[in-house]
């Protein structure tokens, strides 16, 4: 245990040990709702190293785990050799780059099953319901109250919050047209819609 403590703490595996715990004290961030993947991944493109089609976050990830096993495997082994100190320390910086070069291959390897897993087409979105007709599900719609359920494109419905304020009568049961989304007060703007003029009819 001794030997292993002495090998995550010395070169060259204490900069990936260093970098480790960054990569756990961020996950455990994220499991905790106090981080948010999104933002760190939109920031940065991991195509140019070809571990694309995976979240940054986890190819980072991965990388620096693969690396920090690699060069605390590769510190032990050294530590047993009994060779001189410099030639150690030279050897050291030989396990620094081959744990480098081993994990971004292997990373690679990974990201390529792993990329199925993350789609790139964009989740749903309440703008998606802009320019669909929804049924109101409420006595009635005005600028401080309405309820309608819409059926989105995927066949999916949804209830969701209407407001007007042009005074026309949208109650129980009517059709109406979802025309713009307030995202102050999460809900959209939605007007009459006669089933007659719809072209897809």
């Amino acid at each position: 245990m001794d030997e292993f403590l002495r090998a995550t703490a010395t070169f060259p595996a204490v900069l990936f040990t260093a970098a480790l715990a960054v990569v756990v004290c961020f996950w455990l961030l994220v499991l905790v709702g106090g981080a948010d993947t999104d933002g760190f991944d939109a920031d940065v493109d991991s195509d140019a190293l070809g571990l694309g089609g995976v979240p940054v976050s986890v190819s980072a990830s991965l990388l620096i785990a693969q690396s920090w096993f690699f060069s605390v495997t590769g510190s032990v082994i050294l530590s047993r050799t009994g060779w001189p100190g410099a030639l150690v320390d030279l050897l050291g910086t030989l396990v620094l780059f081959a744990s480098l070069v081993g994990s971004w291959r292997l990373t690679r390897m990974l990201a390529r099953p792993l990329a199925k897993l993350f789609p790139d087409e964009p989740g749903p979105s309440r703008l998606d319901f802009v320019g669909l007709t929804c049924t109101v599900r409420t006595g009635r719609v005005d600028a401080d109250f309405g309820q309608a359920e819409v059926t989105s494109r995927d066949g999916s419905t949804a209830v969701v919050q209407v407001r007007q304020n042009d005074g026309a009568l949208l109650g129980l049961g009517s059709t109406g047209l979802l025309y713009a989304y307030d995202d102050a007060g999460e809900f959209f703007w939605v007007a009459p819609f006669d089933k007659a003029l719809d072209p897809r009819g």
